[in-house]
């Protein structure tokens, strides 16, 4: 127990670096843009003296390290600055993140279920037909774009000419799961399914090859041979090792669902983290677009993390090091 505390302390101590590194990245980065924050924020009719003692009052003409040091205090006050609209960045990022938090992981549950399934069957049938069965979708889902993806699923369950109409072509208005679970789920499952499918064909794959590597150790052939059922030896002991190897690469996936989950909202019109970026990019809001990113790249770092300890948890050879 002394030995997972401790690894679990060495990775929550990495968290502040981490952290910092990517908040001077970011600021470091979004300092060469081209738009001026001063003339976005009074507006092109505004003069050069105006312009000017806007600079002057908000630390603009400062160098680059005082304004970072300076964005280092406001951000852990909760202030991300505003929007050329006058918004706070922190309550509109506030607003959006958790819709985009609940795409990535309802379409990451999606994702390992499925890899799961079809991983497991791959090996229990490997070299047969089900096994070649599974390997040729696996491939042509993790072959598969998510955006494309979603396009052809609004074409044909969409609510538009000649589709099925099961499902909204675009979710004209988010609803909670508290307040309506079936329209919430009616609204979010295209978009989750169309993230999950790459991940899952990927996902299938590692969960296939862990499996079938755990399957030819001696010990599964000597519990078999001893008389304990192959159904129990199978999901107390084979998968139970075999979801060691698909966990570490786990936290990178996240990172793929979260990035894919941006263009994913905007295809299905989702007001959430990809339309902040949208409209941060059209309107030349640096502010916004410099939220947006340091809340998505400090999640991933933080969801990596948890999936670090999750694969400490999980594996006692890393528990006894």
């Amino acid at each position: 127990m002394s030995n997972l505390l401790r690894l679990i302390g060495r990775r929550l101590i990495a968290l502040p670096v981490m952290i910092l590194g990517v908040t001077f990245l970011v600021f470091f980065i979004m300092s060469f843009s081209p738009a001026d924050p001063a003339r976005l924020a009074l507006g092109e009719s505004a003069s050069p003296a105006a312009l000017e003692a806007y600079r002057e009052a908000n630390g603009l003409n400062d160098p680059l390290l005082v304004r970072y040091v300076g964005f280092l205090g406001g951000m852990l006050q909760g202030d991300l600055g505003t929007t050329t609209g006058n918004a706070s960045v922190t309550d509109v990022v506030a607003r959006a993140f958790p819709i985009t938090l609940q795409l990535t992981f309802l379409g990451l549950a999606i994702a390992v279920l499925l890899a799961l399934v079809f991983g497991v069957l791959a090996a229990l049938y490997r070299d047969r037909w089900p096994d070649h069965v599974i390997r040729v979708f696996s491939i042509a889902a993790l072959a598969t774009a998510s955006f494309w993806l979603a396009i052809l699923l609004i074409q044909w369950l969409g609510t538009i000419p000649g589709g099925w109409g099961v499902f909204p072509a675009l979710v004209t208005r988010w609803v909670p799961f508290t307040e309506d679970p079936a329209t919430y789920l009616n609204n979010i499952f295209l978009p989750a399914f169309a993230l999950a499918v790459p991940v899952a064909g990927s996902l299938a794959r590692v969960v296939r090859t862990a499996m079938v590597e755990e399957l030819d150790k001696d010990y599964v052939r000597t519990a078999i041979g001893a008389g304990i059922p192959t159904g129990e030896v199978i999901s107390r002991n084979v998968l139970r090792n075999a979801l060691i190897t698909p966990i570490t690469v786990l936290g990178l996936r996240v990172g793929y669902l979260m990035g894919g989950a941006v263009i994913i909202e905007i295809i299905f019109n989702i007001q959430a983290m990809g339309q902040l970026i949208l409209d941060g990019v059209t309107r030349n809001d640096v502010f916004l677009v410099q939220g947006v990113t340091l809340t998505v790249a400090i999640a991933f770092i933080l969801v990596n993390i948890v999936v670090d300890m999750l694969y400490v948890l999980v594996n006692p050879r890393i528990r006894s090091i």
